[in-house]
């Protein structure tokens, strides 16, 4: 599936208008940025960094905790279900800067 990022919750390595190809079921491995539904909104995908898996799901992250609107397991806890692993980040094809 194909994933376009918004909001900074990401940067550096993520910014805004970035396209991530994202393969679904996919392994899931501490330190891998992958795509969830936000707990309380299902129909909302997110793009964060798998940080560890525990009893209760995985515990994710952004890389940009000074984010505006950054929302992620410090806010709503550990994640059941991860819905994909993100394989690249395709477009832009070089970034400036």
């Amino acid at each position: 599936m194909r994933v376009r990022v918004e909001g900074d919750s990401m940067r550096p390595a993520l910014v805004p208008g970035d396209w991530l190809l994202v393969r679904r079921g996919a392994a899931v491995h501490p330190g891998d940025l992958v795509v969830a539904r936000l707990p309380g909104d299902p129909d909302r995908l997110i793009v964060k960094r798998a940080q560890w898996h525990g009893a209760d799901g995985w515990w994710l992250e952004s890389d940009n905790q000074q984010a505006s609107g950054r929302r992620d397991s410090w806010d709503f806890g550990p994640v059941e279900e991860i819905v994909g692993r993100v394989v690249l980040r395709y477009w832009p094809l070089m970034r400036r800067g």
